[in-house]
């Protein structure tokens, strides 16, 4: 998706990923020119190393709620780009709302589905998310999907628990962008490279899914150096685990007690029990970037994010901490008794700034 600039930094992208061991490519026809390049590129590399027939595996995806027609014509349209018969997965691109649910599971969307894999055009169907909880539980109880894409991070590790639930079952999961929107990471504060050292936050993160079992991380490359980590966490040997020695651990451990010192009394522990908001402030993703602005330094990204809500749809929050109305609702769920309406304005006077412009959208 970042690989956008022309096929040929498309191709040299997907020449880097190849030497770097990495397998499988996934797209989206929302990633601008991404297929299209993709295709030219899958097309000069097979015909130069015909031995690769056979080792890609594609993924591309679909925004939902679209009819079972216009669905099948945009699945054709994405073969035709990439240049194959068939695709080895097909996902419902930010099954983020309970009607997108409803699309895939019981109607236009089912239909689609079940055409694609009955005609043998797509091999596994799957879906990413960027929604709740509760939706990605039911999405993987309704027995549709073969493999799921979810954020997954080491900064924001709620979903964990549902990825390995997901494994469990025999649902594949991919770990979506643990290094932008896990934190920036590839470009970290003073503050936490000083905490991981001597080793990178984006190697740690990347470490740290591995060993909690997520196989499959993505990484959005813009130019062959970016694949550099994905080269260096694989090492010579195809089976490199552990995936942390012990002084890496023994980072992670000051990580987070340099996070829990900084924050001392005010860190938010994540439980949700603050949840519903009357006024449906998001409470804990609010106070969780308050926790990395003040306890990791992750400012910037923290501001990135803080600044998007509002203004990406059903793909991020709706209400910053300026819809708290002081109600006091939360105040006696809090199992840490944190002043939570305080703690949101203070949050709202950090990271308020001019929204920036958006990669997609």
């Amino acid at each position: 998706m970042r690989a956008t600039g022309s096929a040929q930094q498309m191709a040299a992208v997907l020449e880097a990923a190849l030497e770097a061991g990495i397998w499988h490519v996934e797209t989206a026809p929302a990633y601008g020119p991404a297929e299209r390049y993709l295709g030219q590129a899958l097309r000069t590399l097979l015909q130069r190393h015909p031995q690769r027939h056979g080792q890609l595996v594609l993924t591309s995806k679909l925004l939902p709620g679209v009819s079972l027609e216009a669905g099948q014509r945009q699945l054709r349209e994405i073969l035709e780009r990439l240049g194959l018969e068939r695709l080895h997965n097909l996902a419902v691109h930010g099954l983020n709302r309970p009607e997108h649910l409803h699309w895939a599971t019981a109607g236009p969307g089912d239909e689609l589905l079940r055409w694609a894999q009955g005609e043998g055009l797509v091999g596994q169907v799957g879906f990413s998310s960027h929604g709740s909880t509760a939706l990605i539980e039911q999405a993987l109880a309704s027995g549709r999907f073969q493999f799921c894409s979810l954020h997954l991070h080491l900064f924001d590790q709620t979903r964990l628990p549902l990825a390995r639930a997901a494994l469990a079952q025999g649902i594949g999961v991919l770990a979506i962008s643990p290094a932008d929107k896990g934190g920036r990471l590839y470009d970290p504060p003073a503050m936490l490279q000083a905490d991981c050292g001597p080793f990178a936050p984006l190697e740690l993160a990347y470490r740290f899914l591995l060993d909690q079992g997520i196989s499959t991380l993505s990484l959005g490359a813009a130019q062959p150096s970016d694949l550099a980590l994905a080269a260096a966490i694989a090492g010579p040997s195809a089976a490199p685990a552990p995936w942390l020695n012990a002084p890496q651990r023994a980072a992670l451990e000051r990580l987070t007690l340099a996070g829990q010192g900084r924050l001392g009394a005010e860190r938010c522990g994540q439980c949700r029990a603050c949840l519903p908001c009357p006024n449906a402030v998001p409470i804990p993703e609010l106070l969780r970037l308050r926790n990395l602005a003040v306890g990791h330094g992750l400012q910037a990204f923290a501001e990135e994010r803080y600044n998007l809500i509002g203004r990406a749809g059903h793909w991020w929050e709706e209400h910053n901490a300026s819809a708290c109305g002081r109600c006091g609702d939360c105040l006696p769920r809090c199992p840490l008794q944190l002043p939570i309406p305080d703690l949101l304005a203070d949050t709202h006077r950090r990271l308020a700034a001019p929204p920036r412009r958006r990669l997609w959208g």
